[in-house]
């Protein structure tokens, strides 16, 4: 096993020079299938699946680190800095793998020793309150077909700052590609209502048709008029502006903002579209001010790749009241329905409902039907009446919960979640928020998060990993709000501009663990053919969360960082608040292996292979996460091998 540590401050090492430009797609060779990463999620479409098969069900348990890397990028919020969280999933193309840093560093790597190659430091500002922490989900790649194999820039690498930047780098040496922009980067501040540090990137860009296109991550509940969540595209050789696209309509009548793509964006090449999936418009918890069903937020839409004409729309959560963002990555498939195949887009939301839409229309293929909700009671609000519910296919997470179903660790954290329940208005999922106080089940976590889903082909498989989370959302009057003291352990938002400010939390007993019945996370196996759940599982666990716990804590984790699929058979997935990499049998849901990691593994992993004689690693970041204070924080890139 080697284990590496990358200098933080490298910038572009002398070794850069010397790689050469190898194929874009590993062809088969002899010895086994060869295959990269070449996209966040495998292929452009995001289903996650590999055709690799070295690692298999019969012999995963002899998993091993191959190695190690060290970024030197972490930060436990001291000094003036946010808190890090390594979520980056590298890609592989060319036979080199690329990753990104929670500080925006990019780093090239050998893939099959670790061994760096060259690294870029965009210097962002350390100290800037990001919403989100220190972190970063991935890189991007573009082939200029037009230009020579040994000319500069021919592939690109594309990353999108927390400082609201676009780079573009030259992918053999790091250095930033002079055409694209100036100097190599794009400014992206360049959106109504701009505040630094409220408007960042977190995901990486999505590419298709020569242009690069952009989301953003927006804070939540500021005010409310947050800035504008528009979709830019750009030039891939240039980094001229192509087109923008905003989400929701701009009137006199309404105050808002957001509505941003802040995860991760799956195209189609050969219909020359891109799905973006939308959050929440502002302010997540009162819209009062912006009446209607607010579309297109907390949707997922297909844009026209060249133009950023909307060709089809579908929206998930109507006037959102519960910040249900499109959080999980659309995915592009074929699924098998009434005897024939239709090309489709799978969407899941955090309500833990799944839509399966077609390709072309953005109708539905499986039926959805609008149904009753339950009305707002609070001044000025008006709830949307209904909401679509999918009619065949089962929700993947629980979406009620009752304090009779309330769960403690102890007599005393038992008690304390069931009186917690009982104080808060509870009429299932879509109750909208109260100044009483409100049960969200799910809660803001999801159900279904930026995770997101893998799909198997062979077998019809969505596979997810969900949460259990019930929490509490409460207004209070402007006046009222801002006098309190606010000493309750939770998230407190002024959403200014608006007649309420805000506080939400996660029901959890005295002991720091959920109050909702365990498994607080699981996998779980969508059969969208027999249009069922195949199995669920729990996974990973709490036993070492927050305070110290008398006896046994039930299995199930909370999870952020989602699956992959492999043709072996396999599920592998990290996500947990323990620190595992595990491996699934992709048929029966059974744990057949776990790693070790230095910290809790907040990311999607991947999976490639180099070369005739090369062999397959699974590699994943292990860094902790930003937002969970109790977790330990690291830096590592750690690989998987079977062993010699």
């Amino acid at each position: 096993m080697r284990e590496r540590r990358i200098r933080p401050q490298a910038t572009i090492t002398a070794s850069a020079l010397m790689i050469g430009i190898a194929a874009v797609r590993l062809a088969t060779v002899a010895g086994g299938p060869a295959d990269g990463w070449p996209s966040y999620g495998h292929d452009p479409g995001g289903m996650r699946f590999s055709p690799l098969t070295e690692i298999d069900r019969t012999n995963v348990a002899r998993l091993e680190v191959a190695w190690t890397v060290h970024t030197g990028d972490i930060s436990d919020g001291s000094g003036g800095r946010s808190r890090s969280g390594f979520e980056t999933t590298p890609i592989v193309v060319d036979e080199v793998l690329y990753f990104s840093t929670p500080f925006n560093r990019v780093i090239a790597l050998d893939p099959e020793t670790g061994k760096e190659r060259w690294s870029y430091d965009p210097k962002i500002d350390k100290t800037t309150s990001y919403g989100d922490g220190l972190i970063n989900r991935g890189v991007s790649t573009w082939l200029d077909a037009a230009r020579r194999t040994n000319e500069p820039c021919r592939r690109r690498i594309y990353e999108a700052t927390l400082d609201a930047r676009l780079i573009a780098l030259d992918a053999r040496t790091g250095a930033p590609c002079a055409d694209f922009g100036r100097g190599g980067q794009v400014d992206l501040t360049g959106v109504a209502a701009y505040r630094k540090g409220e408007y960042h990137m977190t995901s990486p860009p999505a590419v298709v048709d020569d242009v690069v296109i952009v989301g953003s991550a927006i804070d939540d509940n500021g005010r409310v008029d947050m800035s504008d969540g528009v979709v830019r595209a750009f030039d891939a050789r240039t980094g001229a502006p192509r087109w923008r696209w905003d989400p929701i309509s701009r009137t006199a009548a309404a105050k808002t903002g957001a509505a941003n793509a802040w995860s991760i964006m799956s195209v189609d090449a050969e219909r020359h579209l891109v799905f973006v999936p939308t959050g929440s418009a502002s302010p997540d918890y009162y819209g009062g001010l912006r009446p209607g069903d607010n579309r297109w937020a907390s949707s997922v839409v297909a844009l026209r790749a060249k133009t950023g004409e909307v060709a089809w729309g579908f929206q998930l959560v109507h006037h959102d009241l519960w910040d249900y963002d499109t959080a999980a990555p659309p995915l592009v498939a074929t699924v098998h329905r009434d005897g024939r195949d239709v090309p489709v887009v799978i969407q899941g939301n955090k309500t833990g409902f799944v839509y399966v839409l077609n390709r072309d229309t953005g109708a539905p293929v499986f039926p959805v039907e609008e149904r009753r909700v339950p009305a707002s009671d609070v001044d000025g609000e008006r709830a949307s009446a209904t909401q679509p519910f999918p009619v065949d296919l089962p929700p993947l997470a629980p979406q009620s919960f009752s304090a009779d179903a309330a769960w403690g660790a102890t007599d005393a954290d038992r008690d304390a979640c069931r009186d917690a329940v009982r104080s808060l208005r509870n009429d299932g999922i879509f109750t909208p928020p109260s100044v009483r106080g409100t049960l969200a089940m799910p809660g803001n976590l999801g159900g279904l998060t930026w995770s997101g889903y893998a799909y198997d082909p062979g077998r019809g498989l969505l596979i997810a990993n969900v949460n259990n989370l019930p929490a509490r959302v409460q207004l209070f009057a402007r006046a009222t709000f801002d006098s309190m003291a606010r000493t309750g352990n939770g998230e407190y938002a002024p959403q200014a501009g608006s007649p309420f400010g805000m506080f939400r939390r996660f029901l959890q007993a005295p002991s720091g663990l959920p109050c909702g019945m365990p498994p607080w996370g699981s996998l779980v196996a969508l059969d969208l053919t027999a249009k069922r759940i195949r199995w669920q599982v729990p996974l990973g666990s709490m036993q070492r969360f927050g305070a110290d716990h008398a006896g046994s804590i039930p299995p199930g984790s909370v999870g952020l960082g989602g699956p992959i699929v492999t043709a072996g058979g396999l599920v592998f997935i990290a996500g947990a608040v323990d620190s595992y990499l595990r491996a699934f049998d992709v048929e029966t849901g059974r744990e057949l292996w776990k790693g070790q990691l230095p910290a809790s593994g907040h990311a999607t992993p991947m999976t490639y292979r180099i070369g005739p004689a090369g062999r397959q690693y699974v590699v994943v970041a292990a860094g902790g996460h930003a937002k969970i204070t109790e977790e330990k924080l690291s830096d590592a890139l750690v690989a998987f091998a079977l062993r010699n």
